[in-house]
């Protein structure tokens, strides 16, 4: 008892979109990264620059990750699209209250496993 295909279509639509967006912030980060500059090893630049690069190297990384995160979520709940399952809370079965998937789109728990979820990981 899954959600009509009319109701998924926009919702498929927009996860397509970020997803796309998404790849495309990634691509723009691997540019800006500062180690992705092949003329950067024959440049003897001093240690202040050597961390600035340093510091700018994290920062893409961090950005980068929190990007993947977003994929594989938006990959997920577009599977769970396809196989008839999104909106279905992936711990309990119970539907996940509409309002949520309209705040969080790639939501796999109902707000109550969520919950216990958070509660496990700052355990």
């Amino acid at each position: 008892m899954g959600f009509p295909a009319w109701v998924l279509k926009p919702v498929r639509d927009y996860l397509k979109s970020e997803e796309k967006r998404l790849k495309e912030k990634k691509a723009r980060l691997t540019k800006e990264d500062p180690f992705s500059d092949v003329d950067r090893i024959d440049d003897n630049a001093a240690v202040d620059t050597d961390v600035a690069e340093q510091v700018g190297h994290e920062r893409v990384q961090a950005i980068k990750l929190e990007v993947d995160k977003g994929l594989i979520n938006i990959r997920k709940a577009l599977t769970r699209i396809k196989l008839g399952s999104y909106g279905t809370c992936a711990k309990c079965g119970a539907m996940i209250d509409t309002d949520r998937l309209a705040i969080n789109p790639t939501a796999e728990y109902c707000v109550s496993c969520e919950r216990k979820e958070e509660t496990k990981k700052t355990s």
